[in-house]
């Protein structure tokens, strides 16, 4: 299935069902009243977050959505039934914007998440609602109000504990495919990544975390230059960027040249991403000699007054990749958001 990570649906909830005029009319009880039921509420339209989805896929083939109407009230004070709401599944990071206002109803990031995308309308109040002393028999009853109407966007950012971003070819895929149980397509030649790849890391009995392989950046690429500026929103929700780095590079490029300039694109998309803990991975050490890697690196950090943690790893070999696994299942682990635990119902305390 082709990834697709932005989609356009309409959805449309029901409107509530009228209210009824009618009056009572039974033997011996001529003077009965009135007797008509209100409708039933509309239908709602909810999204959810489902784990078995990972892309808006359907949704190019199915973009309308509408919820049941409710039904009009009958005589004997007999109230419509009301619309079965919609719930519509989507994949776990999903964002929803109102196209009209551009207002965000919600990001789904938690396993079975539920939001809200459209109100169904309200039922509709039989002529029962308005007998009176001094209007016995009313002949007034109100339609259902219409349902809640709504074009919504939808961008699909996925979640992972860990980015992997830098050059195309700088071996981000045999990384994930070497860390982790992830199968992407590994090729000689630039963006062979053509869609965001996550793969899981396992570091022992309970302890893993997501790892998110994303298109090739080039120059320019914040502005639309490449592939990687549609997918550098799958970045904004990891946590923690390893930044790799090819340090036997084609035509013999300058990699602290290379490397500021996935900075720069960074920086230009979000300051907030830009930000956030990033580690540098020398990779294809298995090209040079040790002395040369050795002094590759000095030179590199001293040329870049980088003074936080780096690697020097060959993902072909898996030098050095369990090391950066634990590194950052370590770094994963002690960020994790923490839950409060659950009450003790037998203690009798809140």
């Amino acid at each position: 299935m082709k990834f697709v990570d932005e989609a356009i649906i309409h959805v449309a909830a029901g409107d509530g069902g009228g209210g009824c005029v009618s009056f009572r009319r039974e033997k011996a009880i001529p003077f009965g009243g009135p007797d008509g039921g209100d409708g039933g509420d509309g239908g709602s339209i909810y999204a959810i977050a489902d784990i078995n989805l990972n892309t808006l896929a359907d949704f190019r083939f199915t973009m309308r959505f509408k919820a049941e109407r409710g039904e009009n009230g009958m005589g004997a004070e007999c109230t419509g039934r009301g619309g079965e709401d919609l719930t519509i599944k989507m994949p776990l990071g999903t964002r929803i914007v109102d196209m009209d206002t551009d207002e965000v109803i919600g990001e789904l990031t938690r396993i079975g998440e539920k939001v809200k995308l459209a109100q169904g309308g309200f039922h509709g109040l039989g002529n029962r609602r308005f007998k009176s002393s001094i209007n016995r028999s009313p002949y007034q009853s109100t339609p259902g109000s219409l349902g809640e109407q709504r074009q919504l966007s939808l961008e699909l950012s996925l979640m992972g504990d860990v980015g992997l971003l830098g050059l195309p070819n700088a071996g981000k895929s045999t990384l994930l495919a070497s860390a982790s149980a992830a199968r992407p397509k590994i090729a000689d030649y630039p963006f062979t990544t053509l869609y965001p790849q996550p793969g899981v890391v396992s570091c022992g009995m309970g302890r893993s975390f997501v790892m998110m392989d994303i298109p090739g950046l080039i120059e320019g690429a914040a502005s639309g230059a490449g592939l990687g500026h549609r997918f550098l929103k799958h970045l904004q929700r990891t946590n923690l960027l390893l930044h790799l780095v090819d340090v036997n590079p084609p035509g013999g490029e300058d990699i602290v040249k290379q490397i500021k300039t996935i900075r720069a694109e960074l920086a230009e998309f979000s300051d907030e991403v830009a930000g956030r803990e990033q580690w540098l991975v020398f990779n294809k050490a298995d090209t040079l000699t040790p002395e040369e890697m050795d002094e590759l690196v000095k030179k590199s950090l001293k040329r870049l007054r980088y003074k936080g943690r780096h690697f020097v790893i060959s993902a072909v070999s898996r030098q050095g990749v369990d090391a950066l696994c634990e590194q950052a299942m370590q770094w994963v682990e002690a960020h994790r958001p923490q839950h409060a635990p659950e009450p003790d119902e037998s203690s009798g305390t809140p």
